[in-house]
């Protein structure tokens, strides 16, 4: 019951402790075009970093419901318009919020990509406070649980707005019964809770 992000089969342990920094590079084979980050196209190096641009377009795929990343292109088209700046659109219905986080993923430079964890929690936050996906907010608030109240009566009602119903009775056996319980719990808790 563990979601794992890897990249099309090139997925390996590095050696290396800083993440940021962490890099391996691959001498054949074939890459997804469409999904691989510029700088991993060019020289082959793959990082985390490259992994939060395939991840983007993953996202970009879901909102879309599963239609096909850059359509009809063939891939030196897709190549060079990502190279000069060209970044897929968001797909209909998808909260704004949402296409900008697709969008931070694609950042050109590698080291402005947001991290999984940043990813994670920014994910849970919506989860959290899914009126946020409403609204035209460009960004996530700095101290959403300061600065917000959610709205709703109860936990159940909340898990039903967002679609999590089926969850309700993890909620009520972990004995969350009220919004405040549900802001203070932080991303990793309600994973443990939603995978146990």
């Amino acid at each position: 019951m563990l979601c794992k992000v890897s990249d099309f089969g090139l997925s390996r342990e590095l050696a290396d402790d800083d993440e940021a920094q962490a890099e391996y590079t691959t001498q054949g084979g074939k890459i997804p075009v469409r999904w691989t980050a510029p700088e991993a196209l060019q020289h082959r190096t793959f990082s985390s970093a490259s992994d939060v641009w395939s991840f983007g377009i993953l996202m970009w795929e879901i909102m879309s419901y599963c239609d096909r990343p850059y359509w009809n292109w063939d891939n030196f088209d897709v190549i060079k318009r990502v190279e000069t700046g060209y970044r897929l659109p968001a797909p209909q219905r998808c909260p704004k919020i949402v296409h900008n986080l697709m969008i931070e993923c694609w950042h050109k430079d590698k080291t402005q990509r947001p991290s999984f964890s940043d990813i994670v929690n920014r994910l849970v936050e919506l989860i959290r406070f899914p009126e946020f996906l409403n609204g035209d907010s460009s960004s996530f608030p700095e101290s959403t649980k300061a600065s917000h109240t959610p709205g709703f009566q109860s936990v159940d009602k909340w898990l039903k707005h967002i679609n999590m119903d089926k969850y309700s009775e993890l909620f009520r056996e972990a004995k969350i019964d009220d919004m405040d319980n549900v802001t203070e719990l932080n991303g990793k808790q309600l994973r443990g809770m939603v995978s146990a």
